[in-house]
């Protein structure tokens, strides 16, 4: 039986790169509890889907917010005010998402809070271990021309909740108390906010590139090798969106087609015997990875060949060979699986 109880999370504010940057002006995080909830002091950090930091806690079923904040590139104030799908956040905040084997028992993609089977234990210890992520954070991203996304954070596994749309604050009495607010907390003077204004404004920002990221085609990975010992275990992938997944056994040699973002991050571990274990990792290029999916069929592959002797890999795209920034092979001396070599 599922426990219930208050979810407890993190809220980020993240931006593309520095040059994004905004500053939070107002802000209140909606709760199905009705819990005030909001988001960190000052400006967002990092990089985009990752602000690089956590604030105090938050408490509630997050199903809206309303915020207030200002954009140097644009030189304008902007709100955000929207309303999360409620189910779906309800759904979300009880998931927890597999990030490690259950020792010697079958692992699920994701379970939920109260439910049994939520630890593991290391190969060289009884000590019990948490084998699931919980739901951390609630992630926004500001993009330019008031482009906000919401993600949820679990970890090694990263859901995107929507694509927003912020506008920009016209009201004069309500862009008269923005700008005060702004100017108080940051204790410009009204000559300086203009200076850094005008300095800092892009008449160029465009949101155009981040909406590319988040075109979703129908495609799985396909992993295969000519040595007849192959076993492949796990599968991370970080897409251009900002998402991430992790594919575990048994659900990873299920290996269904799905709409999803493109890749630019794929990490992975197999096994040919006992003393033959790696790790490989592959980093896309954009330009060549969405100029191929351009011409992208109903169903769609790409395919990561892996040499008889483990020292190479080839990647393809329906076929097709598919150039990638970089390949790189280690040995896995570290991780043991349940279907590991004995």
């Amino acid at each position: 039986m599922i426990k219930e109880k208050t979810p407890e999370w993190h809220a980020e504010m993240c931006h593309p790169n520095n040059d994004y940057m905004v500053d939070m002006v107002k802000d209140e995080i909606f709760t199905l509890e009705g819990i005030h909830a909001g988001m960190p002091y000052g400006s967002s950090s990092g990089k985009w889907g990752n602000s690089g930091g956590m604030w105090t806690e938050q408490h509630g079923t997050p199903i809206g917010a309303d915020l207030t904040y200002y954009a140097s590139y644009d030189n304008a104030f902007y709100r955000l005010k929207v309303d999360f799908p409620v189910e779906k956040m309800k759904d979300l905040v009880k998931r927890r998402y597999a990030f490690a084997e259950v020792k010697g028992k079958t692992i699920e993609e994701y379970k939920y809070e109260g439910d049994p089977d939520l630890q593991f234990s290391m190969y060289d210890s009884d000590t019990a271990y948490e084998s699931y992520d919980a739901f951390t954070s609630l992630i926004f991203g500001f993009a330019p021309k008031g482009m906000v996304v919401v993600w949820a954070n679990y970890g090694l596994t990263v859901i995107e909740i929507g694509r927003y749309q912020a506008q920009v604050v016209k009201d004069q009495q309500e862009l008269n108390e923005a700008k005060e607010i702004h100017l108080r907390t940051w204790r410009f003077t009204p000559e300086y906010f203009d200076e850094l204004a005008a300095k800092k404004y892009n008449p160029n920002a465009s949101c155009k590139l981040w909406d590319m990221y988040r075109v979703r085609y129908q495609w799985k990975p396909v992993f295969t090798s000519e040595n007849a010992a192959f076993r492949i275990f796990v599968v991370n992938t970080e897409y251009y969106n900002a998402e991430k997944d992790q594919m575990l056994r048994p659900w990873l040699l299920e290996n269904k087609m799905k709409d999803r973002a493109l890749p630019r991050v794929m990490q992975f571990f197999w096994e040919t015997g006992k003393e033959e274990k790696f790790e490989g990792r592959i980093f896309f290029n954009r330009d060549e990875l969405f100029e191929r999916f351009k011409t992208a069929l109903t169903e769609n592959e790409i395919q990561i060949k892996i040499a008889e002797d483990n020292r190479s890999i080839e990647v393809l795209f329906n076929g097709q060979v598919l150039k990638v920034d970089s390949i790189r092979i280690y040995p896995n001396s570290d991780y043991v699986f349940n279907e590991s070599y004995k």
